[in-house]
């Protein structure tokens, strides 16, 4: 009997050498290639998707700041009253908790705040009024003061000039043109900022009112019990700190407005709690605010005193006390989670100022440090905490 042959399978494809493999159809060697390109492909497209996405990003932003900037008029009072509600909400919470009405909590305290402002602002416009008409003599007055400091800078300057041009070199004496003020312009903008001041306070008293209402709907709109207790959570966290923050910040400008007006008081300087208060609003701008702050004190000071020595004393005081202040007192404080850096400070006082010029300067470290709280507890935005953190 012979022995049967084993089948043998049709050679219907070759492998990479170019032999036979018995069972794969033909075509199975271009299987790898069609892969890689289609990678290639699906790769390229990603990254067109990806450049897409970072144009409209781009495109996003500019027409985000576009808007911020058009609607100042009504984002400045609504994120001015968002900020002051969520300083004065917890006193508000505490006479609730002793079972007192929150619209009674937040009447009383407006109606203080209101009465301690007036007050203060009524003890302030005349001696602002004061150096408003008088601006324009003190200035005159103040010119050939500067040029006993500026002369040696004019004599080097001529020397200068003459080792160059081989001359000596004479500039005309620059015409002396009138400085007037127009008041008109501040008496046709008494209107708008009264109804600023309006509005900012029925928004202060509304959030006061019913912010936890507000908080309330929120929670209901959470889709189930965990989202509703992370949202809760979320949400009484950045109040807590945010409002911490901002009282913080204020009693310590307050302080540091009050040693300024003691300051210059015993300096003899005129209308010390104009100055003080002038430093407790500027100190709410890091760095710039105590620059300028300084540099006022600086002109006052010439202006009403002969000699060098103690015409810059009190603005050298000030620098000192606001070196102190910002580089011990306000971290010993506030703690290292508040404290930002410089430069994200910095960029964010040029933006800020840019788009809505004083009042988002003085803005704009609060929503930093507001922003960066609430990215802190964002998924996918801890990233800018980071980066803005110190």
């Amino acid at each position: 009997m012979s022995r049967s042959e084993p089948p043998t399978a049709p050679a219907t494809s070759s492998d990479v050498a170019g032999t036979p493999i018995p069972g794969v159809p033909m075509m199975s060697y271009q299987e790898p290639r069609v892969v890689a390109h289609r990678l290639l492909r699906a790769r390229n497209a990603r990254r067109h998707l990806r450049g897409i996405r970072v144009a409209l990003n781009l495109l996003l932003l500019l027409a985000l700041m576009y808007t911020i900037t058009l609607t100042k008029g009504l984002l400045i009072p609504l994120v001015l009253a968002a900020f002051i509600g969520l300083a004065l909400n917890p006193i508000v919470a505490s006479g609730a908790r002793l079972g007192l009405p929150r619209w009674l909590c937040a009447s009383v305290l407006m109606i203080g705040l209101i009465a301690g402002i007036g007050s203060g602002l009524g003890k302030l416009t005349q001696p602002a009024l004061g150096w408003f008409h008088e601006a324009p003599a003190a200035i005159r007055s103040f010119l050939p003061k500067l040029k006993t400091f500026i002369q040696p800078l004019e004599a080097a300057n001529r020397a200068t000039q003459s080792l160059v041009a081989g001359q000596n070199s004479r500039t005309p004496p620059a015409s002396q043109g009138s400085l007037a003020i127009n008041a008109w312009d501040v008496v046709a903008s008494t209107p708008k900022v009264l109804a600023a001041i309006l509005t900012v306070v029925l928004l202060v008293f509304f959030f006061l009112v019913y912010g936890d209402m507000l908080l309330r709907r929120l929670v209901e709109a959470a889709p189930s019990f965990g989202y509703k207790r992370h949202a809760v959570r979320i949400v009484r966290s950045i109040q807590t700190e945010v409002s911490r923050y901002i009282l913080t910040t204020t009693l310590i400008n307050v302080m540091l407005g009050t040693i300024t007006a003691g300051m210059l008081w015993l300096y003899h300087m005129p209308d010390p709690l104009l100055w003080g208060a002038v430093a407790t609003l500027a100190n709410f701008i890091p760095y710039v605010g105590a620059i300028t702050t300084t540099t006022v004190l600086a002109l006052v000071g010439l202006m009403n005193f002969n000699d060098a020595g103690p015409a810059l004393l009190p603005a050298l005081t000030f620098a000192g006390i606001t070196a102190f202040e910002g580089n011990l007192i306000t971290p010993m404080i506030q703690g290292r989670r508040m404290r930002l850096s410089p430069i994200a400070i910095l960029l964010w006082l040029l933006i800020w100022g840019w788009l809505w010029g004083i009042p988002g300067a003085l803005l704009a470290v609060p929503m930093l440090t507001s922003t960066k709280l609430v990215a802190e507890r964002i998924r996918g935005w801890r990233w800018f905490a980071l980066m803005v953190q110190r």
